[in-house]
């Protein structure tokens, strides 16, 4: 198979831009994944090669954990994974670029935005190969060049100066690429992604590149997480593009431990099926104006949720603990938690944390609570180890709603407790 990393020195240097035509070239052989606890990137990794894409997080998953995840889903005849922020970010968790490469024998491509520049890059790459000699960069591709000249004078540099690197081609400048939104990337610009992907690879060495990756698949001998036997219950998943975080291993896994999955989706005012057992609501976005359009219309869902709250499991991440409470700001929710919330112009949290029952996970949002008093649960930064309420659950103790994102798979208590 070949298995490639694709980094850079930060973000917005390219990195989700060759990886896109990637992924596009090799869509009919390709598993994509995402380095770190991302929903945006892995919709946009599913969207141009039809193949779901998976999250490897260090921080919430142990080193054997994570080969076992690796090695389960590199399933296809090319693996690629997109990188986070720079190269050596999130070391501090284990789980940068450098740490997953590395962990899982991975080879890595850096691209470099090498504009106004014909020595620099070379001394930038040896930064990055300088600062841990363990490194698993070998390959580099250049990026915003306005010629083939000015490619061969860096690369003839880079060269000269590092044996074990391949210089694999370069990427013009000025070319049309997909537009930024605050939800991430503009998932309706599909159609330009062929002519995109052909302008990106045009003067980059595919051949060179696969040949880089090279490598043989390795197979799971052992199962590193604790067993969840399997419960004859029913789940519903609510999910669809308001709420849409779902990581797809926890949805793999839910269908392992569970009799029945069955998806639902509010968006069409789908109503929750009676027999089913308990309810898992994904995170998204229900406070902005667009998607609040859509929820609000959704009448007959919302009072199958209500009645569900009265005698089933709920649990709900972010977007879904909103939608338990009463409201955000003038929004109307569903009123099943007593919290209501308002939205901030600043992001509230935004990295990873640890709940007071030990579960590891990420959160990422704008809105605060207005009753911080009723709150269930703290969530402490793994940074500063100092907490905030998270987490708010009912008088009855079945429904539950948190700011944080997990794993299921390393977290089988989590669901045991909260979803049987």
């Amino acid at each position: 198979m070949v298995s490639l990393c694709i980094s850079a020195i930060a973000s917005n240097q390219g990195k989700t831009l060759l990886t896109s035509a990637l992924l596009y070239h090799f869509k009919d052989s390709v598993r994509p994944f995402k380095i770190g606890p991302d929903f945006i990137d892995p919709q946009f990794h599913r969207a141009i090669c039809g193949t779901e894409s998976i999250n490897l997080d260090a921080f919430m998953m142990s080193p054997e954990q994570l080969q076992w995840l690796y090695r389960h889903y590199a399933d296809r005849e090319v693996a690629i994974m997109e990188g986070v922020m720079g190269f050596f970010d999130g070391m501090e968790y284990g789980s940068s670029a450098y740490d997953i490469s590395k962990l899982l024998n991975v080879p890595t491509i850096i691209i470099l935005d090498a504009q106004g520049s014909y020595i620099t890059p070379s001394a930038v790459l040896g930064g990055l190969k300088g600062y841990r000699q363990d490194n698993t960069i070998r390959g580099v591709i250049l990026n915003r060049l306005g010629s083939q000249s000015h490619y061969e004078l860096i690369k003839n540099r880079i060269e000269s100066d590092f044996e074990d690197v391949a210089v694999l081609g370069w990427i013009p400048d000025g070319l049309e690429v997909l537009h930024d939104t605050h939800l991430g990337l503009d998932l309706h610009e599909m159609d330009k992604l062929e002519t995109l992907s052909k302008a990106v690879l045009e003067h980059i060495e595919i051949e060179s590149l696969i040949a880089l990756g090279r490598c043989e698949a390795q197979e799971n001998t052992s199962y590193p997480f604790r067993v969840l036997s399997k419960s004859g219950q029913k789940i519903a998943v609510v999910s669809d593009e308001n709420f849409s975080f779902l990581y797809h291993d926890n949805l793999r896994f839910l269908q392992e431990v569970f009799a029945d999955v069955v998806i639902v989706r509010p968006s069409c005012d789908e109503v929750i099926p009676e027999e089913c057992d308990s309810i898992y609501i994904c995170g998204g976005y229900v406070e902005t104006p667009k998607a609040y359009a859509s929820i609000q219309k959704a009448h007959k869902f919302k009072a199958s949720l209500i009645r569900h709250a009265r005698t089933k499991k709920i649990y709900a991440e972010c977007a879904g603990l909103l939608y338990l409470g009463k409201g955000v700001d003038e929004k109307e929710m569903s009123g099943i938690l007593e919290v209501s919330f308002t939205l901030e112009k600043r992001f509230q949290r935004m990295g990873y944390y640890t709940n007071e029952a030990g579960v590891r996970g990420h959160a990422f949002h704008y809105t605060r609570p207005l009753e911080e008093g009723s709150a269930f649960d703290i969530l402490k930064g793994a940074k500063t180890g100092t907490g905030q309420p998270g987490s708010w659950q009912n008088g009855e103790g079945n429904v539950l709603g948190t700011y944080l994102h997990t794993l299921f798979r390393s977290h089988p208590d989590l669901v045991r407790q909260r979803l049987m």
